[in-house]
């Protein structure tokens, strides 16, 4: 029988497996222009919705924290995003 922390791992590598292949076949397709954008309105509209869904719950429990960590993450977005390029 496999452990339960080995067949975590081995699913946690399954799922971060498909975000190295998309972001390959990101990197070698050529795209057009208006594929992108609509995929970056979807973004932002997911980014929303999560907000509009997921804030107020974490702000209603815990008070304090929910702010500073909602902030931390975006900044953590914003500065892999301009360290990518």
């Amino acid at each position: 029988m496999v452990p339960l922390w080995l067949q975590a791992a081995l699913w946690g590598l399954l799922a971060g497996s498909a975000l190295v292949v998309g972001a390959a076949a990101g990197y070698l397709a050529k795209v057009p222009a208006r594929i992108i954008a609509t995929l970056s309105c979807a973004a932002g509209a997911m980014l929303a919705m999560i907000a509009d869904t997921m804030v107020p719950e974490a702000f209603a429990e815990e008070r304090n924290l929910a702010g500073f960590v909602t902030v931390a993450g975006f900044l953590a977005a914003f500065v892999l995003t301009k360290l990518g390029g």
